[in-house]
């Protein structure tokens, strides 16, 4: 099941977008969307177990702070 709903991009991620699609890295502009949200979604799960971790009295402390700093690219 999908919903349809309507957004409103600044012109320059609606160019990125477009261009996503023009080049064939990408089926629709709902395509390019979707990762992008799924993506984010990733992002926010990861942050979320970072912050488990941080609070658990494990020996997670050093890895839950290594992790916070690494840049997270959830591609």
């Amino acid at each position: 099941m999908s919903t349809q709903i309507a957004v409103r991009l600044p012109d320059d991620l609606a160019s990125f977008v477009d261009a996503e699609v023009a080049s064939g890295r990408a089926a629709s502009r709902a395509a390019v969307v979707t990762r992008a949200l799924e993506r984010e979604r990733r992002h926010q799960a990861a942050l979320a177990d970072i912050e488990i971790l941080k609070r658990t009295d494990d020996d997670f402390d050093e890895l839950a702070e290594h992790a916070a700093r690494l840049p997270i690219d959830l591609d």
